[in-house]
């Protein structure tokens, strides 16, 4: 509960600062809306934030990062501010790297280091496959990469207990009890009722993601470990030392596949790592970002 509760006092905190020193923008591709913000100035960081979330979350990271980067956070497709309409009924993380892809293509970035969790990491490893030209470095902090671990004890009982229910909350209207099985899931029995109502605004702002991905016809689709295997990219794995075994799977799974990838574990902290300690999290991708910005501006 300490960790749920965490992480969304620390995303509510954020509001405040980032709307008094961040004006945010908005742009257009294809046929949805994007909000961001931008701070800084360098080699252009680009931070993908997870389900529950939006650019907010990244207050602490933009304005650490922001001293040697040029600092980019934007809310994906289906969070908020973005009013968005459900488009189609196959969404998925390769829509959302579609629209990364389309996003650094309007701001015309050329190479861009990425930063992702949850579903914004695998929708950033995504695009490091179809475009690793594109790509300086990667920081995944537990990509969702459900594909891998279908089989799995722990994903099924996810699956029948969270997602499927979730889903039909969804149908019925029920947008609480959706987003309630959805962070009682990683929080534990009660954690949503027991968060603050500011928190449950924030969970709530979110829902339309969540709607769009529990009712989607393909929501887990795979990745070939063939392609992630030859990626060239620096890789910065990161997962939370509490976080659940679903997900910890999945991260077992990607240093297998790929074994030169850095690991960092944060102490005490869940799924939600980015925001749940935002001071240590930062520090790790900004060593990583400093050691390997410096090897590729000597390649």
């Amino acid at each position: 509960m300490k960790v749920i509760y965490a992480l969304f006092v620390a995303v509510f905190a954020s509001l405040a600062v980032f709307s008094q020193a961040d004006a945010p923008f908005k742009v257009t591709l294809n046929n949805v809306e994007l909000t961001y913000i931008e701070r800084g100035r360098g080699e252009p960081v680009i931070l993908l934030h997870g389900g529950q979330a939006d650019y907010r979350a990244w207050q602490y990271a933009t304005e650490h990062l922001s001293k040697n980067y040029r600092v980019i956070s934007y809310s994906r497709r289906y969070n908020y501010p973005n009013k968005n309409p459900i488009i189609g009924s196959n969404h998925s993380a390769y829509v959302e790297a579609e629209d990364l892809a389309a996003f650094i293509g309007k701001l015309n970035l050329d190479r861009v280091h990425l930063v992702g969790t949850s579903i914004g990491g695998y929708a950033a490893l995504i695009y490091a496959v179809k475009h690793p030209k594109k790509v300086l470095t990667l920081t995944l902090a537990e990509p969702n990469i459900h594909a891998w671990v279908l089989e799995t004890p722990a994903f099924r009982e996810f699956l029948n207990n969270t997602w499927v229910p979730a889903g039909n909350a969804f149908r019925a209207g029920d947008d609480r009890e959706a987003m309630r099985l959805l962070v009682d899931a990683f929080g534990g029995t009660g954690a949503f009722d027991r968060m603050p109502p500011t928190a449950q605004t924030i969970a709530l702002q979110n829902a339309n993601f969540f709607r769009a991905a529990t009712l989607s016809a393909d929501h887990s689709p795979d990745i070939d470990k063939k392609k992630v295997r030859r990626l060239k990219v620096p890789i910065l794995l990161i997962n939370g030392e509490k976080t659940k075994p679903m997900l910890l799977a999945i991260v077992e799974e990607f240093a297998k596949v790929v074994p030169t990838a850095e690991r960092h574990v944060i102490k005490n902290a869940g799924h939600g790592s980015p925001r749940e300690k935002p001071e240590e999290f930062t520090a790790a991708v900004a060593d990583f970002l400093a050691r390997r910005s410096k090897k590729n501006k000597r390649n």
